[in-house]
């Protein structure tokens, strides 16, 4: 199971309480309690394929993580394969759906399979991991990984390459979700594997911070530390999927999809120091959120919201809510309904009314997967059902993202141009308009 994270547009938010020096979606994401989104709640949905992927040559396949948007409007995004080297891409959607390919991932040295999505700094760089290649050699060969950098011209930067290793000093591997800046530039991120070796065959993975370390005239090279080591004690979380958010007082909080003292998975905080606390491990009683795999949102009284891939009351998956003493509720079980979305693998956003909104891996009228509205009071509503009409995205791994106007972006995986590796397609970028 692999996991991915949430990008959000970064003009769509309210001004965060602690404004970061770096304007990165993330960032300003993760750096603030307050993620409301200042639009109108959304209605009824009608799509439209804003790309379909590898409809050229050199296109990119299987956009797994969500976007984010410029100042001017445009989308940026990644794609875990395809590209002129076929290790993914990273791309640039105009506003009418025109693309172009910004970078194409070679695997070793350079990175391959981007499954985690992009952030911007002020320059207007973009931020990333890749899944594969890098210049180290791991413990498993085929499980590596990078952190990059990208230019606005599409120069590339390799700024770390996970090595995994064994013992303390153990490196992680395979990132699979993207970063977030703190105010001094650093970087932070999550490994699903590596770390401390003696709890699995690949490790359980890590919390690892990036440092920019001046280095000549013009050069900047950045320095790692693992913050965490995962599965260090009985009941400690496993992979971490997904990516990570700060609260105001600068400590870290995440998912694992594994672990815990039910084996299902947790939520943790983590100080600047390193010291981890875990808030709620899942599978404490029949029906409760089983195996998170998104990131986690705020909202303006310190509470955490995010979705669990399965369990709950029908076994299909959950958005469930934690508050700050660890007091976990489910706010919804999926497929309560008729036609309802199932295994949620994206996180949530929120519009001003408190609204959750996020999509679903499969489930619908299709089975395809769906985009769905949550209010405050836990009544569901899927506002768009994938695989309802010819070239349509299919199966929605990402969180998607909101415009000044009430507009809904998110990716696909799979569905789109069929030529493109039938029966299932190479992926969309897909609008919901009210």
């Amino acid at each position: 199971m692999k996991r991915h994270l949430t990008c959000i547009a970064f003009f769509t938010f309210a001004i965060p309480t602690l404004k970061p020096r770096f304007s990165g979606v993330l960032a300003l994401a993760a750096l603030s309690t307050l993620l409301l989104i200042v639009v109108s709640p959304a209605q009824a949905q009608t799509e439209t394929v804003l790309h379909s992927f590898a409809n050229e040559p050199g296109d990119g396949n299987y956009a797994d993580a969500g976007l984010i948007f410029d100042s001017s409007g445009n989308l940026y995004g990644t794609t875990v394969s395809g590209g002129a080297h076929y290790g993914g891409t990273v791309f640039e959607l105009t506003a009418a759906g025109t693309e172009k390919i910004l970078y194409g991932f070679g695997g070793q040295p350079d990175g391959s399979g981007p499954y985690g999505g992009v952030i911007f700094d002020d320059a207007g760089n973009l931020y990333g991991t890749t899944s594969y290649g890098g210049a180290s050699k791991c413990s498993n060969a085929y499980v590596c990984g990078t952190v990059f950098e990208l230019t606005a011209d599409g120069t590339e930067t390799i700024l770390h390459s996970f090595g995994g290793g064994y013992g303390e000093k153990a490196d992680g591997t395979d990132p699979m979700a993207g970063l977030i800046f703190d105010n001094a530039g650093n970087l932070y991120g999550t490994t699903a594997y590596g770390g401390n070796l003696d709890c699995g065959a690949y490790g359980c993975g890590t919390v690892f911070k990036l440092t920019p370390k001046a280095k000549g005239k013009d050069k900047v090279v950045y320095k790692e530390k693992v913050l965490y080591r995962f599965g260090r004690y009985a009941g400690d979380g496993q992979d971490p999927y997904a990516g990570l958010i700060f609260d105001d007082a600068g400590n870290l909080y995440g998912t694992t999809f594994d672990g815990g003292y039910y084996g299902y998975g947790t939520v943790f905080e983590l100080t600047a120091a390193g010291k981890e606390k875990l808030l709620y491990s899942f599978g404490s009683y029949k029906g409760d959120a089983l195996h998170p795999n998104a990131a986690l949102i705020f909202d303006n009284a310190g509470n955490l919201y995010s979705t669990t891939y399965d369990g709950g009351a029908y076994g299909y998956g959950t958005v469930f809510e934690l508050t700050a003493d660890g007091t976990e509720k489910i706010l919804y079980s999926f497929g309560a309904q008729a036609g309802d979305g199932e295994f949620p693998i994206g996180s949530l956003i929120f519009d001003t009314n408190g609204n959750l909104y996020g999509t679903t891996s499969f489930g619908g009228a299709y089975y395809d997967g769906t985009v769905f509205e949550l209010t405050a009071a836990g009544t569901e509503k899927v506002l768009y059902t994938f695989g309802s009409q010819p070239g349509d995205g299919i199966y929605p791994y990402a969180t998607p993202i909101f415009d000044t106007n009430g507009n809904l972006y998110g990716t696909t995986p799979h569905g789109g141009d069929l030529e493109c590796e039938a029966p299932y397609g190479c992926g969309t970028v897909f609008k919901l308009t009210p």
